[in-house]
């Protein structure tokens, strides 16, 4: 006759196979590591591969291991019993307990399950990439209280970290740093350090890679804030330094961060990520205060751009819109949209942009050429970024890039 134990391996096999596994919860820990607290098992699917993907939840760190069903089960068989006294098998429909006393004897109980998560081992694998309230960075940051339920006023903040790391998770996909390993990520104004955490934790916990992430910001209490709040959580790899985009040094960056960086801030901070090599520019421009005086309204657009609220409308568009262009002239596939507004202000825009891979048709020579038509109609003598980039021999000419192109 089976045992408990093997009862309730058998129904994990038979639910996994089913796809109606839901997660494994292991608790009641007694094993030798002192601040485990419990492991939680859910089914995924990474790079076509299914997977079980363990999170070891300790009491200020997460770690997750992905690893293949047959080598996730058989970890799983050893820790049960061994490590952990409980076990919880969570369906759609039931929920199934398996308990060990201190005398070793296993019993198997069933019940009503109160889960509705869905089932979709690809809807699990994306869910797991998303940030949970109950991280150990929000609480202390003060976007969670001490039993890590979400603050109330912070809801705006917790809406804007997840869009973030969303955004982020695509571009990552999308890049040339899907199969890297380490990546170094700077963070350009990284104030109280909300989004510096929220990635570092992604790259690391939830992605379980090598990352380097540095929050820049011209406060030094913020920067104290930050190394604090870093210290005490014992986060490896993530630093706060107080310095200017200007001229900081940053040595290779892997991805470049500027959010709400003020008028041509962020315009040292998308020329400092294209100088640096960075596979990755996320930017949400603030302040656009460069092109505005230059606009010398043309003919047929006068009678709309008489009003100052248009005005400022069209320098942000055109400041923007040629940010993006100057990136896709150095090579880089860019988007321009709506993200979530900052508490600081209420622009929504972000600029992201991801290099492209060697080999690439090379858009220089025609995106130039639209560079300068836009600025002969709208007679704009100077745009910083565009000037950066020339004054470091990165940016050709529209004559040597068709040269080139033609070559």
């Amino acid at each position: 006759m089976p045992t408990p134990h093997d009862q309730f391996f058998s129904l994990v096999h038979e639910h996994l196979n089913q796809q109606t596994l839901v997660k494994l919860v292991l608790g009641n820990y007694v094993g030798p590591v002192a601040d485990l607290v419990r492991v939680q098992v859910r089914p995924v699917t990474i790079k076509g591969q299914a997977c079980l993907s363990f999170v070891h939840r300790h009491q200020t760190k997460d770690i997750i291991k992905n690893l293949p069903v047959a080598e996730g089960l058989a970890a799983l068989q050893t820790m049960v019993g061994q490590d952990f006294r409980n076990a919880h098998l969570l369906t759609p429909t039931e929920e199934i307990q398996l308990a060990i006393s201190k005398k070793g004897k296993a019993t198997l109980r069933f019940g009503k399950s109160e889960q509705h998560e869905p089932t979709s081992q690809e809807h699990n694998r994306q869910k797991e990439r998303l940030l949970a309230l109950d991280r150990p960075f929000l609480t202390a940051l003060g976007v969670t209280d001490a039993k890590q339920a979400l603050i109330p006023a912070m809801s705006r903040k917790w809406k804007q970290i997840n869009k973030f790391i969303e955004v982020f998770s695509r571009a990552l996909a999308s890049s040339q740093l899907a199969q890297a390993q380490n990546i170094h990520v700077v963070d350009f104004g990284s104030g109280k350090g909300y989004l510096t955490f929220a990635i570092h934790d992604y790259l690391q916990t939830s992605l379980a890679l090598t990352a380097q992430v540095t929050g820049v910001d011209l406060k030094e209490d913020m920067v104290e804030l930050g190394n604090t709040a870093a210290s005490k959580l014992g986060l490896k790899g993530l630093r706060f330094d107080h310095g200017d985009v200007r001229n900081y040094q940053a040595g290779t960056v892997n991805v470049m961060i500027a959010l709400h960086a003020c008028d041509i801030a962020t315009d040292y901070a998308i020329h400092m990520g294209i100088r640096t090599g960075a596979d990755i520019i996320m930017c949400s421009p603030c302040c656009h205060k460069q092109i505005r005086p230059q606009l010398l309204s043309p003919h047929p657009l006068r009678p709309i751009l008489q009003h100052g609220v248009h005005l400022g409308q069209e320098a942000e568009m055109l400041t923007d819109g040629l940010r993006a262009l100057l990136l896709e002239a150095c090579g880089y596939d860019t988007q321009v949209f709506e993200f979530v507004s900052l508490e600081h202000t209420n622009k929504n825009k972000m600029i992201l942009a991801t290099k492209r891979a060697s080999g690439a048709p090379d858009k220089a020579a025609e995106t130039l050429t639209q560079i300068q038509d836009i600025k002969n109609f709208y007679q704009i003598q100077e745009h910083c970024l565009e000037s950066l980039l020339k004054a470091e021999g990165m940016l050709p000419s529209a004559s040597s890039a068709k040269l080139t192109h033609r070559a």
